[in-house]
């Protein structure tokens, strides 16, 4: 058994919080796509779903003990896991960190830590066999959102379960000087939604790792190759299904902690790029999204992506926050990833 194949649970007994099992079995990163080893649809609980958040930066370590309480504390959420995917940290430090989010977790729903396969951004969407949810929260590890916004978003999937939620929208757009898809981000419209937070439907992880044929095979290709654009691709997957586009909803608070509008922000090296995470953020970031687009056009042989308009709120108020002189406040709307 490689370090790769190995899963930490700890799983907080309700009746007691000093009573804590420990499990250590192998993960089956070989059956991903076998619908054998799959539950149905049908067994698929509707009423909680899965939070997936991916984990790359043990300098996040601190952020996560924030974000999966926050989360473990949700009644609508059934699981809390941490999939770590960098190949370099150490087993004894998976172990500790699975140990310590568990011990200091307020809430109810178990939280576990598992090592990705291999580094790939698109093990992001990989099914697996243990998740019970017919829905499932994609998520970064240093976004906080409050514990009502979980629910509302909840609410706004369960009315609209063939379609992608998420907080953080930008668009597909044609540059008519250059005869070019672009990535960018409109007022009134969008049509991409980013995983710093993505509720979608479990079954459209088997659709964008197991189906498709060739095309997706070469579409999850240019993802590898960009380390970067799995969101776009996931957000061409479900409007390829739909014909329509994502929901963007407002919440009201979401500290983004990677946000480079907060005070101190600065531009980081590209050694600090590899070590935060594993997606890139070189000064032609933009640019190469819009490459992702169109590639993602190419290969697929069609433009799948849809404009959405407006966005769901239960109040009137902005959802992004920033530190700026020791205080939380709204973000400068320009900047965007």
């Amino acid at each position: 058994m490689t370090t790769g194949q190995l899963i930490f649970i700890f799983l907080a007994v309700a009746s007691s919080r000093l009573c804590m099992v420990f499990s250590l079995r192998p993960l089956s990163g070989d059956h991903h796509c076998n619908r054998e080893k799959l539950p149905s649809q049908k067994a698929l609980r509707t009423d909680q779903f899965t939070v997936l958040i991916n984990g790359y930066s043990e300098s996040r370590i601190p952020i996560l003990h924030t974000v999966t309480g926050i989360y473990s504390s949700s009644p609508s959420v059934a699981a809390v896991v941490v999939l770590w995917g960098n190949p370099k940290t150490p087993i004894k430090t998976l172990v500790q960190l699975a140990h310590n989010l568990s011990i200091s977790s307020p809430g109810d729903a178990p939280i576990s830590v598992i090592r990705q396969p291999s580094s790939s951004l698109n093990t992001r969407f990989l099914p697996r066999p243990w998740i019970s949810t017919r829905a499932v929260l994609i998520c970064d590890d240093d976004i906080e959102i409050g514990p009502k916004s979980n629910e509302f978003a909840f609410n706004i999937w369960r009315n609209n379960p063939e379609q992608l939620v998420g907080l953080f929208a930008r668009s597909h757009e044609i540059d008519l000087t250059s005869r070019t898809w672009i990535y960018t981000v409109h007022p009134d419209r969008y049509s991409i939604l980013l995983t710093k937070f993505m509720l979608m439907k479990t079954e459209y992880l088997y659709r964008y790792s197991c189906e498709g044929g060739e095309s997706m095979a070469n579409a999850r290709l240019i993802v590898d190759a960009m380390r970067n654009c799995e969101d776009i691709l996931m957000n061409f997957v479900a409007a390829n299904k739909t014909g329509v586009g994502p929901v963007l909803f407002g919440a009201k608070r979401v500290r983004d902690w990677g946000d480079a509008r907060n005070e101190g922000g600065r531009e980081l090296t590209a050694a600090e790029e590899v070590a935060v995470g594993l997606s890139s953020r070189k000064k032609d970031h933009r640019k190469r999204r819009g490459d992702c687009i169109r590639e993602f056009h190419r290969v697929l042989g069609k433009m799948a992506l849809r404009y959405s308009y407006g966005k769901m709120v239960d109040s009137v108020g902005e959802q992004g926050l920033c530190e700026k002189g020791g205080k939380l406040v709204l973000c400068d709307q320009q900047f965007f990833k």
